[in-house]
């Protein structure tokens, strides 16, 4: 047995070990830090148009990834799916949503970089977190990019990428089949690893317990006094809902 095929024999348990056990810690001991500490506050223009790009677009790369790994290659095929007309359906969307929640990301980078009390309550945890939250997005674009354009020719994952992640889940790994996949998988697999092992310790932990309507809610309203002694609280007329 090769150190790869090791490699991916053992680092996912790792990764689900500490995804598990800090999460309970997480939960057990911050229940008040369980949160995204909300910065609408301070800016609201670039939030409402970076948060939907970057939230409907990672539901929808999150879909994909579910279908793709989830879903083996017998079952498409038995309803008339062929592996031409899957990659072509995967790809297509799959670009759409990577490249929107690319921009997504980086302008709620941009927002937090640029506005002043934004990043002043940026830490050192959020800065990590973000750039291997970026490297995950960039990588899986990649990889679903190099398999569009090499069209027929591209390495078809659900042969060896699908069966090896289906096979840790009923603990009978089969890291030879992931270490037979081509190099940008396995840096999009490493990173997707390490940002899973992150999770638990940043803002996204917030992503286990948002409900669906969280979506579709209104914007937080922020109510303070009138400073012209009106009488009036500011923000207390009609308001249009958010995303």
């Amino acid at each position: 047995m090769s150190a790869g095929e090791v490699y991916w024999d053992v680092v996912p348990y790792v990764t689900l070990a500490i995804l598990v056990i800090g999460t309970w810690w997480r939960y057990r001991y911050d229940k008040f830090g369980w949160t995204t500490r909300s910065s609408q506050l301070y800016e609201n223009r670039l939030l409402r148009i970076a948060s939907p790009l970057f939230h409907f677009g990672i539901l929808v790369v999150i879909l994909g990834h579910v279908i793709g790994l989830v879903i083996p290659e017998l079952w498409t095929e038995a309803v008339g799916i062929s592996e031409h007309m899957y990659h072509w359906g995967a790809a297509i969307p799959g670009v759409i949503a990577g490249v929107a929640t690319l921009v997504g990301v980086a302008l709620l980078i941009y927002r937090r970089r640029s506005t002043g009390p934004v990043f002043t309550a940026t830490t050192l945890n959020d800065k990590v977190m973000y750039v291997v939250l970026v490297a995950a997005i960039v990588a899986g674009l990649g990889t679903t990019m190099i398999g569009a354009f090499e069209g027929n020719e591209a390495h078809n994952y659900r042969e060896t990428v699908s069966p090896w992640f289906r096979s840790i889940w009923y603990f009978q790994p089969e890291g030879e089949l992931m270490a037979a996949a081509p190099l940008s998988f396995h840096i999009h697999v490493t990173v997707a690893l390490v940002l899973f092992a992150l999770w638990p310790f940043t803002r996204l932990v917030h992503a286990f317990s948002a409900p669906f309507a969280y979506l579709f809610r209104p914007y937080i309203v922020y109510r303070s006094r009138d400073a012209a002694g009106k009488g009036e609280l500011v923000g207390s007329g009609p308001h249009r809902r958010g995303w």
